[in-house]
């Protein structure tokens, strides 16, 4: 799903854009409905990922997760039990969560290769099974309850960890976070730095205790707390001390140890002690790496996301300097935040791969879209291949306007998937949908072979991919394989009403194609006057055809009759060349029959000049 933007605080002439406005573009207000997939829907319950009530449930259910994250090792390490009270919430954190595993079966999801939203009950249900249904629903089970009726073995209580997946959701926020650009992104990525660093030492802290705790009674003076001393304060009762002394004193140890100082005023004392220590600051090694490492990105501006930002700042700026309104701004912001996500492509990660892998994987790609393209249809492979190797792909969100009524078009676009409506508007500017453009459509096609201004505004229905190729391009390419513009031509005038075929007649292609069509017929005629058998074999290999006459009306066939070229005859006759082509049937037929008959016979001089009796 293609969410909204925010933008940067300290930008005051910044327009506020949230998620909720850009998704409203997308889909119409926010409603429990179901998106639109293409695909069947099952059930009509779906919940839209934008919601109002729903991103409201996210949060709530957020909140829920930064509790359940950090309050989970502390039950680990510091109780044998929860109280009543804290049993009391830990239920309730466990309701709320299981409620939300019941709405993921109803929540629609994005679907990461077309960027579609799919709201098919069955394609639901199984990519939530197949992800993070089974830790979530563990995670669910009342684990406190199950630890003390299985008589308080050890071994249920490692299952809390399980609740620590619960982490991810935390994780996804400051994700959204960095991308919301009314908020400062040094200030956001600190923020997290500091909280991924505060959690693992709190984590570690609540795992001290734990070894502490874990010997028998007998032994916990053997332990880095029991024979801790700490002026004229001894912690040989540690378990007499309140709570909060403990805890503080464990995640005084853990940021001692992470950040190496180690001052000896706690050290690990047994075995147990020290093999944990000595894994937690190894580590800290490579969290320290991660700190660093993105400290130093912050400071060279080097991530991806913060290029992202600064460049949806720069294009805001400039649309609030031109005051160019609200409806573009959010179409263009929307455009460019679907690039970001989409980055991906063939433009980065194609880069450094030589070319004819590139066209092997465009071909493999697009190949099959563009075959099945009414405008293409009959067109010869390579052609084919040629469009498959040019083209571009580009995503578009619903709502944007490909093209105006009355442009001049110099892009020609096939629909992938999507949907596309061709837009009329009357006298009194209302405005009606004439036809559905959906997949394997092409658009501008008259505009841009035939430089048609476009009859009608196509609007884009819902998200689409299209691809795309330019007029000079396509040009080139039909300079190329110029048998397959007599082919397009064709498909063009099969579709299109009396007005306009006449405007393609008229066109610019129609007269390109007529004049390759004479040029090449008598480069082939000059070829067979000339008696080459392998030239001749070469045209008609390109593409000619041989029945294309020249400005006498005369074919190939009919000027090897003429000439007497028996092996001429013979080929065209195999290319199925017509021997009424010019319309002189029975003087061409005659020609055709006396060459056969007498290879070595020629007709008079007077039948080559003036043509037949």
């Amino acid at each position: 799903m293609i969410r909204g933007l925010k933008m940067e605080s300290s930008t005051r002439d910044v327009v506020e854009f949230e998620e909720e406005e850009e998704e409203e573009e997308q889909n119409g207000p926010s409603r429990w409905r179901p998106p639109s997939d293409g695909g069947t829907t099952t059930n009509r319950f779906i919940i839209h990922p934008q919601n109002w009530w729903y991103l409201g449930w996210k949060q709530f259910i957020l909140i829920w997760a930064v509790y359940s994250s950090f309050f989970t090792p502390l039950e680990f390490g510091f109780f044998r039990g929860l109280p009543e009270k804290l049993f009391l919430l830990d239920s309730a954190g466990q309701l709320a969560f299981f409620i939300d595993i019941f709405l993921h079966f109803f929540l629609a999801f994005k679907d990461p290769h077309s960027h579609r939203l799919v709201s098919n009950h069955n394609q639901i249900a199984i990519r939530y099974l197949k992800s993070r249904f089974i830790l979530d629903f563990l995670g669910c089970l009342p684990l406190d309850a199950i630890y003390k009726a299985c008589n308080r073995n050890e071994v249920v209580r490692y299952l809390l960890w399980i609740r620590l997946s619960r982490a991810l959701r935390v994780t996804e926020f400051f994700e959204a976070l960095e991308k919301d650009i009314r908020i400062n992104y040094l200030f956001t990525r600190i923020i997290k730095l500091f909280v991924v660093e505060l959690y693992c030492t709190h984590t570690a802290a609540c795992f001290f205790y734990y070894l502490a705790t874990t010997l028998p009674p007998a032994q916990e003076g053997y332990t880095w707390i029991g024979s801790l001393k700490m002026g004229d304060y001894n912690y040989s009762e540690f378990r007499d001390i309140d709570l909060w002394t403990r805890y503080i004193t464990s995640l005084y140890f853990a940021i001692v140890t992470m950040a190496t100082v180690g001052y000896g005023d706690i050290h690990a004392v047994n075995n147990r002690e020290m093999i944990f220590i000595i894994m937690y600051i190894s580590g800290d090694m490579i969290l320290g790496a991660y700190l660093l490492g993105n400290m130093a990105a912050l400071i060279v501006k080097g991530s991806r996301t913060e290029r992202f930002r600064d460049k949806m700042t720069d294009i805001i700026k400039y649309m609030n300097k031109h005051d160019l309104g609200k409806q573009i701004s959010k179409e263009i912001k929307g455009h460019v935040r679907l690039q970001y996500e989409t980055s991906y492509n063939e433009a980065s990660v194609l880069q450094d791969i030589p070319a004819t892998f590139k066209a092997k994987i465009s071909q493999k790609l697009y190949e099959p879209y563009i075959k099945e393209v009414p405008l293409f249809k009959g067109c010869s492979l390579p052609f084919i291949k040629q469009i498959a190797i040019k083209v571009q792909e580009e995503l578009f969100l619903p709502g944007e306007v490909i093209i105006e009524e009355g442009n001049i078009a110099d892009q020609l676009y096939i629909v992938c998937y999507g949907k596309l409506e061709d837009v009329e508007r009357s006298e009194n500017e209302a405005e009606k949908c004439v036809r559905t453009l959906e997949m394997y459509s092409s658009l501008n096609e008259l505009s841009v072979l035939c430089n048609i201004p476009v009859p009608d505004t196509v609007r884009v229905a819902e998200l689409s991919k299209l691809l795309r190729i330019d007029k000079q391009s396509l040009t080139d390419i039909l300079e190329i394989h110029f048998a397959d513009g007599r082919i397009i031509l064709d498909n063009l005038l099969e579709g299109n009403q009396t007005r306009l075929r006449k405007k393609i007649l008229e066109s610019d292609l129609t007269l390109h194609v007529a004049k390759h069509e004479s040029e090449l017929a008598l480069r082939l005629n000059f070829a067979v006057y000339s008696g080459d058998l392998y030239r001749v074999k070469r045209l008609v290999a390109s593409g000619i055809n041989p029945n294309n006459t020249d400005y006498d009306g005369r074919s190939p066939l009919h000027i090897a009759a003429i000439k007497g070229f028996a092996d001429l005859v013979q080929f065209l006759l195999q290319k199925e060349a017509r021997i009424n082509a010019t319309g002189k049937l029975l003087f061409a037929v005659l020609s055709v029959v006396l060459v056969l008959l007498q290879p070595r016979w020629k007709i008079s001089a007077h039948l080559v000049i003036n043509g037949p009796i």
